[in-house]
């Protein structure tokens, strides 16, 4: 999924979210993708400041969307484009993920090794969830250790 901060023809600001940015050029080209407040077909993608955050300040950093001067205003307050099914999906995703933590040990850091353990059958097979670096998960896959991401959502603090 693809966050983007958008504009229509008359300065309004609004955030959607798309499966990749084809989908959100297919859909824009189509004009599926409208205004929420004035209902206009207009629309294009406002600048977003990338976000990097690093490892041990994950838990501090704040998302930053950076917008023209003249949209301060609009900016401040954005109106989410949010169709029936993604709010379903949404719904869904968050609905997975807090049982999952509801259900499941979180070992933290010792994800990878508490998974490969499970593997082979050195420890008891439970549910668990943590972290893992891309390098970690993509190993884990490679020796056949069943692994998924957990369902990030807007606002989520992984």
């Amino acid at each position: 999924m693809i966050h983007y901060n958008l504009r229509c023809e008359r300065g309004h600001a609004f955030e959607s979210w798309f499966q990749s940015s084809t989908a959100y050029e297919s859909q824009e080209k189509r004009k599926l993708v409208n205004c929420p407040v004035c209902g206009s077909a207009k629309v294009e993608r406002a600048i977003m400041a990338p976000q990097i955050v690093s490892k041990k300040r994950r838990d501090k950093a704040e998302p930053v969307p950076a917008a023209p001067a003249d949209a301060a205003t609009t900016a401040s307050t954005p109106t989410p484009l949010l169709m029936a099914q993604e709010r379903e999906l949404r719904a869904k995703l968050k609905e997975l993920r807090d049982h999952i933590v509801k259900n499941a040990d979180n070992v933290g850091e010792r994800f990878p090794n508490e998974a490969r353990k499970m593997h082979y059958g050195d420890i008891e097979h439970r549910p668990i969830y943590g972290e893992a670096s891309p390098d970690e998960a993509r190993a884990l896959i490679e020796e056949g250790v069943e692994v998924s991401p957990l369902p990030v959502l807007p606002g989520d603090r992984n």
